[in-house]
């Protein structure tokens, strides 16, 4: 009598199987409020993750799983977000800085970077934009 082999298909074992330790929470409070501040600050991941001086990957990390930050990424991260590091930590938001303001903030930072004799051109130009602006409006300084 000659044995007959039997194979099983069985799924891969990690086949659409979280892998390590299962969280205790459903979902990352802190994760899913960072997710918020970013996309209500108009940022990318890409974008916070170069003011933080981190990689994309890494950034992306923090938005998915629990991490733990220092105590200066929590300051850096609130300051690039544009918010206060209270709103990082708990889940209703008082004081929100992202917008125009933010996106205006995001942009001179970038201006910061270039050589010297262009930032003073930009300025000059922005200056005079404001006072123009304030005299149409009657607003003071």
């Amino acid at each position: 009598m000659q044995a007959k082999s039997i194979t099983f298909l069985m799924p891969c074992y990690c086949d659409g199987m979280k892998t390590g330790k299962p969280s205790k929470s459903d979902k990352k409070d802190f994760s899913e409020r960072l997710c918020r501040l970013r996309e209500a600050a108009g940022l990318s991941q890409r974008n916070v993750a170069k003011q933080m001086g981190i990689s994309q990957p890494s950034y992306a990390n923090w938005e998915s799983h629990n991490v733990s930050l220092k105590p200066e990424q929590l300051v850096r991260l609130a300051d690039v977000l544009g918010v206060d590091v209270a709103d990082l930590l708990k889940d209703k938001i008082t004081k929100r800085r992202g917008g125009p303001a933010g996106k205006v903030r995001r942009l001179f930072e970038d201006v910061s970077l270039l050589p010297r004799s262009r930032q003073q051109r930009i300025v000059a130009v922005v200056e005079d934009m404001v006072t123009v602006a304030k005299q149409t409006t009657g607003a003071h300084s």
